[in-house]
């Protein structure tokens, strides 16, 4: 077997569809976001402007989390030291996970080095604990929810996104006496549509199943304390097990499952992925509580509220323009190129030119002929942002970005 070979066909398959992903090299600036530096593979220095970022409010810039980050590193040093089992459990991280619990109205909440492993972990353990458990998974689920389920060995059923009528019509097909959890999204982040959380959860009722919803791109964005989607609709009492993220809108690193206390105890005693796995550094989870209790607050409400007035500005912009952007009344806005090269290249065109930053999305991201740009407007992206990146898709969208020849050329 040449290895070497083998690697290089792999790799030289993505190249050919453009689907291969480059890293760009920016350095954040401290209390200057979303702006940024990216350091050019010509050696050069560019300023540059990032619309394709995960921190949503700009929490990972904000005094009150660089504060309570410094006092965890002044007092207890870097790392945690260990798992959670094993000398790694901190005041830090149980205060981080009253926080959460308190957040979503549970009993526990456990913490996770991240969102994707809390979905992983968790899903994959929860066959183990209620034997032969069929999970009904949305098919358009964050593949760290579609791995979990993949990899615990018990069945499982796929329905149609969204689509309560195909999901009833699974339920109905199994056997009633079986244990049964619905494992859905509130916000899914590549379209940015809803979940029928409330449709849903009454079909859990109906058929004696347990419920499990991701509200990693909602969490610290909507409901009055920034519970998500299900504390927003009043509904956060009626799930069983809440996914969510201190990476996103919370502006640090990590993820959480909150549930009951039973629950959660068996998924920190049963699950893989939390017992082996080194827990987060006391200075992050101190960063993480300081943010999820500051977007709590009043303070935190007018964050939200604008950022969410600044994505509607952008898409009405975009919208204004003829653009073909995807709008299901969330916060992410997605603007559909619908072909590999062509959005790399206006990726390309929007950094080098114009010094704005927005990541294509392409397969296995998104299904093939949907490939897009992906903007993640924030509060702090002003006018001044605004005006040049829609002036920059203007000027690229009329004159050259659906010039296939061109854009091959």
């Amino acid at each position: 077997m040449d290895y070497n070979a083998k690697l290089d066909d792999a790799l030289n398959r993505l190249h050919e569809e453009g689907r291969y992903r480059t890293f760009i090299d920016i350095e954040r600036e401290k209390g200057n976001f979303p702006h940024a530096v990216w350091n050019r593979p010509d050696g050069e220095k560019q300023p540059i402007t990032v619309w394709c970022g995960n921190d949503y409010l700009g929490m990972g810039q904000h005094p009150v989390v660089l504060a309570a980050m410094h006092e965890a590193i002044d007092a207890t040093g870097a790392g945690s030291g260990g798992t959670r089992n094993i000398s790694g459990t901190t005041v830090y991280h149980k205060r981080l996970e009253a926080e959460l619990a308190d957040l979503h109205g549970k009993e526990a909440a456990l913490l996770f080095t991240s969102a994707y492993i809390a979905n992983d972990a968790t899903l994959s353990t929860l066959p183990k604990l209620f034997p032969g458990l069929i999970i009904y998974s949305d098919e358009l689920n964050h593949a760290s929810m579609i791995e979990g389920v993949r990899r615990n060995g018990g069945a499982k059923r796929v329905f149609r996104h969204n689509d309560v009528e195909h999901l009833r019509a699974l339920l109905e097909a199994d056997d009633p006496a079986a244990p049964k959890l619905i494992a859905f999204e509130s916000v899914y982040s590549m379209d940015g549509d809803f979940g029928p959380i409330e449709a849903i959860l009454d079909l859990a009722d109906e058929f004696g199943a347990l419920t499990y919803i991701d509200e990693v791109h909602a969490v610290g964005m909507y409901g009055p304390r920034g519970a998500g989607i299900c504390e927003r609709d009043g509904l956060m009492h009626r799930l069983d097990i809440i996914n969510g993220t201190l990476a996103k809108a919370y502006g640090v690193m990590g993820g959480y499952i909150a549930a009951s206390a039973k629950m959660c105890d068996a998924i920190r005693s049963y699950a893989p992925g939390f017992i082996f796995s080194t827990s987060l550094a006391p200075a992050l989870a101190a960063g993480a509580t300081a943010s999820v209790a500051f977007l709590k607050t009043a303070e935190g409400q007018k964050l939200r509220d604008q950022h969410q007035t600044q994505a509607k500005i952008l898409k009405t912009r975009l919208k204004g323009m003829g653009l073909p952007i995807i709008d299901h009344g969330s916060h992410i806005v997605p603007v559909i190129v619908g072909d590999p090269v062509h959005t790399k290249k206006l990726s390309d065109m929007l950094l080098g030119d114009f010094g704005i930053y927005v990541q294509p999305i392409n397969f296995p991201t998104v299904p093939r002929g949907t490939e897009r740009l992906r903007f993640t407007p924030s509060p702090v992206h002003g006018p001044n942002e605004m005006e040049k990146l829609v002036r920059a898709m203007d000027d690229l969208w009329s004159h050259c970005a659906l010039n296939r020849a061109e854009l091959a050329g």
